[in-house]
């Protein structure tokens, strides 16, 4: 790449779910891309926190498969290096969209923004592995509010979303107990 490109922003199906494309400047020698912009954020209509307090690096390997996790707090996700495919899952039990999911190919410098309430998954695709970043308004904690869901759930094929690399339930390398373990989605929203 070579030149800028702006920042992008589309809203999505969910209210409170956009998908981003970051600004970045790219020479001979690589790429910037800039992770967080506030105020370019804001010059496009986008309700943004105040402030981020929290930011993690997933580092994923090949058919790797995390989610869907909702936990009460504003979430920007970007994914910095590999490919993945990412699903957005309405774990909101009263919004119009609840339980609906919404799946992106994600490539670097893709991001999405995601209010609290919306389930964030992601399954690496690039034989090299991923580098996930999330940013959040609230520092996690233990026992804070939120909900999780299977990705595993078979509600998900049946509204068209099927993981690209399969995975089997028992293999840590793919997919963690306690995720391979959650409620079905219709579960979690029943909670």
């Amino acid at each position: 790449m070579s030149g800028v490109e702006d920042l992008r922003a589309e809203p999505t199906p969910l209210e409170g779910c956009w998908r981003l494309r970051m600004r970045q400047a790219g020479d001979e020698r690589g790429v910037v891309r800039e992770f967080y912009r506030r105020s370019a954020l804001t010059a496009l209509g986008i309700g943004v926190p105040e402030r981020l307090a929290q930011v993690n690096a997933t580092v994923s390997g090949h058919g790797a498969l995390r989610g869907i996790h909702a936990e009460a707090v504003t979430k920007l996700v970007m994914l910095a290096w590999g490919s993945a495919v990412a699903v957005i899952v309405d774990l909101r039990p009263d919004a119009p969209t609840a339980g609906r999911p919404v799946a992106f190919e994600m490539h670097p410098g893709d991001g999405l923004l995601l209010a609290a309430g919306l389930g964030n998954s992601f399954q690496t695709t690039s034989p090299d592995g991923s580098l996930y970043l999330y940013a959040f308004d609230e520092e996690w904690r233990p026992g804070m509010p939120g909900r999780a869901a299977t990705p595993l759930d078979p509600a998900l094929a049946d509204a068209g979303i099927r993981w690209p690399i399969p995975v089997d339930p028992d293999d840590r390398s793919r997919i963690s107990a306690k995720d391979a373990a959650a409620p079905t989605i219709a579960e979690c929203l029943a909670l």
